[in-house]
């Protein structure tokens, strides 16, 4: 597990091998394999045949992160808190040999993982791109347990220590380093290991500013009366941007606030303490279910068809230089991929490579992207491409004649996606040879950003042409799901919900400011009123309508659907792209609620008090989503979480609409939902059907 080598200099070097996996895991089996290391290493110093230590790794990653199966299970606070302290003490071992201790970080080194190579002295990290380093905690509701939050306090002061970590981002490390959170860079590891045994050869001590008597954290303590104010200011931007949904970046805060007041040790143990709290929290289990367990499911290929060889295309071929094609574009170029991108003139496709350009201006590594593109007026330059993504506007007929011109010039292996977001995969594949290579592949603006794509079964598309995109969606980084081509598909189908939950809200008198406040106070990314602007009252409508027509005689209108047609034949207001909706848009201004709301919709005494209406907005949203898994849109519970999350916005915190129920109490939400059908019609029924389907989730 840990390889012992000393050199002629006393340097010893220990290289993490962890036996049985493919990356080298800290928990509590390698912590223990470090006891008579670092116990060996006292007595060499001891004896004064010891220069310095290097900590470096057998594999291609550092330390990858934290053991989150172990703790995900665990329940016992006691339990928690003495592994955090354990931890700590195997961590203070390692930076007090007495001696410098060097990391050479030669891959990923997150979360406990990083918090290792903050227990040493100096930081040497490969200067290699997709290297992650970081303390990426609070994405998951935690925050560092190991004493990585007090030591890059003590290293950054209280104001960057918050900046590095609140984020819970990663970091590549030419960003690591001007963050300060490493030391050096080096081009390879034959460098990387002859620079840490430089410093060591020259290193005087192996103290830690915060062992050395007399130092102080940078920019001072909370005692400081600026400092204090700093420590508000963030406060009240933490409440006003997460609502307090999210626990994680306050406690972050308090233990840096509470942490500069006390030594290292007592620190230490108030780290632990909210490290314990945070892991025992609902928010905290939630979204480890939904960012480790639900995410490695689908990772690890739980919905991509058996029996198909490893897909891995080099050239794809974009149709459509719009926001929608270009961003596409950038994403297939960042994973390595050629690109040809076409329109219906050069002239208009360059747009995709001024795009890529705009992107790029500060990545010295992306710097050759813009070559790795052919911008081209012609489907002939298509031949060789692995797969082609059109990416057109929305009309059926301009769809089906592109993806015919592209097709013409592909061979038999190659596979043709559409970017759809409303148009049945099945009826667009009716213009293509070969309909069984033809998918869905629906991206979600900004589609560079967004870290989901919906992969559409149509009716004869292959298994083997799902287990390819499959593969393409991971290549480019992003979480693939697969649905039915089925009206609205997944995600536009259940957030259409919210968005028709908000507008009978609108309609029933409450004021569209309240709707719009409740809904980003309980954790959705946008108001429902402002998404049916962005996604144009039309969409929404079609939506409705494709659900009348799936359900025929079944079908019962939705209470909201009156209010679509008034807004869109009525005034003539048909949202963001008229400039005319539910918001009234002046250029360069921040969009404001249409004044004439409260003339068509007088407010009125609500049934609901503010609670209610937030639930109303969860369970429209969850129940939806329970049909899509009964009806087969969406088949595991996994991909309709993250569906929910990446997809339209869901609360992370609740981790995903099926999580939403397991926190919420299987039965509780049955028969709260029971109260809502009575209250407010049929929407809200769970039916016998449902009720198995959440007895098994």
């Amino acid at each position: 597990m840990i390889k012992y080598k000393k050199d002629t200099d006393n340097i010893v070097t220990l290289i993490l091998d962890m036996g049985g996996r493919s990356a080298n895991l800290i928990n509590h089996e390698i912590g223990q394999a470090f006891i008579p290391v670092l116990e060996h290493l006292k007595n060499e110093k001891a004896r004064g045949s010891l220069k310095g230590v290097i900590l470096t790794s057998a594999k291609k990653t550092f330390l990858a992160s934290g053991d989150l199966d172990y703790f995900y299970k665990v329940k016992n606070a006691e339990k928690i808190f003495q592994f955090s302290e354990k931890m700590k003490s195997f961590l203070r071992d390692l930076e007090r040999p007495g001696v410098p201790v060097v990391a050479a970080i030669n891959g990923d080194a997150l979360s406990i993982g990083f918090e290792v190579a903050l227990a040493c002295h100096r930081r040497i990290v490969l200067d290699v791109p997709t290297i992650r380093l970081g303390l990426p905690e609070p994405a998951i509701g935690l925050i560092p347990g190991n004493g990585g939050i007090i030591r890059l306090m003590w290293l950054l002061g209280i104001e960057a220590a918050f900046q590095v970590i609140s984020r819970g981002q990663s970091f590549r490390p030419r960003e690591a380093l001007e963050a300060k959170i490493i030391d050096e860079l080096a081009k390879d590891e034959e460098e990387m290991m002859s620079k840490a045994k430089k410093w060591l050869l020259r290193s005087k001590g192996g103290r830690r500013p915060w062992d050395v008597p007399g130092c102080s954290i940078p920019k001072g303590t909370a005692y400081n009366k600026d400092i204090a104010q700093l420590i508000k200011k963030l406060g009240a931007e933490i409440a006003a941007t997460t609502s307090n949904n999210y626990p994680a970046q306050q406690a972050l805060l308090q233990v840096l606030s509470e942490g500069s007041k006390v030594d290292f040790r007592t620190a230490s143990r108030i780290e632990s303490r909210y490290f314990t709290g945070l892991l025992k929290s609902a928010t905290c289990k939630n979204m480890i279910k939904a960012f480790w367990f639900d995410k490695r499911a689908i990772n690890k290929g739980s919905a991509r068809p058996k029996g198909y060889g490893k897909f891995r295309p080099k050239r794809v071929g974009v149709i459509g230089a719009g926001q929608m094609g270009s961003r596409i574009a950038f994403a297939c170029l960042k994973a390595g991929m050629q690109v040809v991108l076409k329109d219906v003139s050069e002239l208009i496709a360059e747009r995709g490579r001024d795009y890529v350009k705009s992107k790029i201006k500060d990545r010295e590594d992306l710097k050759g992207l813009p070559q790795k593109m052919q911008i081209t007026e012609k489907s002939e330059d298509f031949e060789n491409c692995d797969l082609v993504i059109e990416a057109v506007f929305e009309n059926q007929s301009v769809k089906k004649k592109v993806t015919k011109e592209a097709e013409s010039f592909l061979d038999e292996f190659s596979i043709v996606g559409s970017n759809t977001i409303s148009i049945p995969i099945s009826e667009l594949a009716k213009a293509t040879a070969r309909p069984e290579n033809y998918a869905g592949l629906h991206f979600f603006h900004p589609a560079d950003e967004v870290p989901l794509v919906e992969i559409v079964r149509g009716q004869k598309t292959s298994e083997e042409t799902i287990a390819r995109a499959f593969d393409f969606v991971q290549a480019i980084g992003k979480t693939p799901i697969v649905v039915k081509d089925d009206w609205g598909f997944y995600v536009a189908r259940v957030q259409n919900t919210f968005i028709l939950e908000g507008i009978t809200m609108l309609q029933e008198g409450i004021q569209a400011p309240l709707i719009e406040n409740l809904s980003r106070q309980a954790g959705m990314s946008k108001g429902p009123l402002q998404l049916a602007d962005e996604r144009g009252l039309e969409i929404v409508l079609r939506y409705e309508q494709l659900a009348a027509a799936h359900y025929g005689t079944k079908y019962i209108q939705h209470p909201a659907v009156t209010v679509l047609k008034n807004m869109i034949d009525k005034w003539e207001r048909p949202g963001k792209l008229k400039e005319a909706g539910f918001y009234s848009y002046v250029k360069e201004s921040n969009p404001t609620l249409w004044v004439d709301l409260l003339e068509h919709f007088p407010i009125q005494t609500p049934k609901s008090d503010s609670k209610e209406l937030v639930e109303r907005f969860f369970f429209a949203q969850v129940i939806e989503a329970c049909w899509c898994m009964y009806e087969k849109v969406i088949c595991s519970v996994p991909e309709a979480n993250l569906g929910s999350i990446y997809g339209w916005g869901f609360p992370a915190f609740k981790g995903g609409v099926l999580q939403y129920i397991t926190d919420y109490g299987r039965a509780e939400f049955i028969a709260r939902a029971k109260v809502f059908e009575g209250k407010y019609g049929p929407r809200f029924k769970i039916t016998k059907g449902l009720k198995n389907l959440i007895a098994a989730t």
